[in-house]
């Protein structure tokens, strides 16, 4: 079987993104970290991600999380470590995969050898994986591979998610799209997050949105509705071809039968979880 070039893109929106995604919008992340004292929801979320570089500074979690406003992240980091280790913060993040996964999948389904067999076919893929230029995915690499199936699947597919993502931030500087305009071209799409929680979870102030919307709209990717034109879907369109290019060791790693079997069964999985209230109903809603 040829494996498709978009077949890659469908498998990590639709089985490795929302499964890996699932702990930052889980209640049982914010019980774990507010153990260690850390209570804020800013601060539980850009600890939880950027813990695996290490006590890093402000200024290497904005460059590597890209679309987040700095001044909410320079409020937590490194503030955060302070109060709670990588270590700590990593151990925290690993105890609330579990703890949500268990909660929205069930245990049945925990123990089955469908979640084996995805854990394997995503990991194999991670084989392929490179470090060089990929801040996150590097980091994250370097971290042991639980033992349980489960826990693996997850591990594995925070390894895939964090190597698409900093292949994406290549292609977003290529675009010449700036970290808001990312986000609001990427919202516009209808597959990107509401204004409510562009502003909730990654700190921007509606003069930020309107500016860069102003921004968008004079370089003739949106309308004046604030959605995209022809000329904005096409740049949108050749972002995640450029993302799929640079992506694309990991799934011609796995071949097209293995890659067509994890979007099955990691499909599946994150349709339970979806069906068992793993994000906000109002996440993806525009405006």
């Amino acid at each position: 079987m040829t494996l498709s070039p978009r077949a890659a893109r469908h498998c990590w929106h639709a089985a490795i993104n929302p499964l890996h995604a699932t702990i930052y919008f889980s209640p049982d992340l914010g019980k774990e970290f507010a153990a260690l004292g850390v209570t804020d929801r800013a601060a539980v979320n850009l600890a939880s991600r950027s813990a695996a570089m290490g006590a890093v500074g402000a200024g290497v979690v904005t460059a590597t999380f890209y679309n987040y406003r700095h001044d909410l992240i320079a409020r937590h980091v490194p503030a955060v470590w302070e109060t709670a280790s990588p270590e700590q913060a990593l151990a925290a993040r690993l105890r609330a995969a579990d703890s949500t996964l268990r909660r929205l999948l069930g245990d049945e389904t925990i123990a089955s050898p469908e979640v084996a067999e995805a854990a394997d076919l995503a990991m194999r893929a991670t084989e392929a994986c490179t470090r060089h230029g990929r801040t996150l995915y590097a980091a994250h690499a370097d971290l042991p591979v639980p033992e349980e199936p489960h826990l693996r699947l997850w591990h594995a597919t925070t390894l895939l998610r964090e190597h698409r993502g900093d292949g994406h931030l290549a292609a977003l500087l290529l675009a010449e799209l700036d970290p808001l305009e990312a986000l609001l071209s990427h919202t516009a799409t209808g597959r990107g997050m509401s204004h409510k929680w562009l502003k909730s979870i990654r700190g921007w102030e509606q003069s930020d949105l309107d500016a860069a919307t102003d921004r968008l709209r004079e370089r003739g990717i949106l309308d004046a509705a604030g959605d995209l034109t022809e000329e904005g879907a096409a740049v949108r369109e050749q972002l995640e071809a450029d993302t799929d290019r640079l992506d694309a060791a990991p799934y011609e790693h796995l071949g097209a039968d293995g890659l067509a079997r994890l979007a099955e069964l990691g499909g599946a999985l994150v349709a339970k979880a979806v069906g068992a209230g793993a994000f906000p109903k109002d996440l993806f809603a525009k405006a």
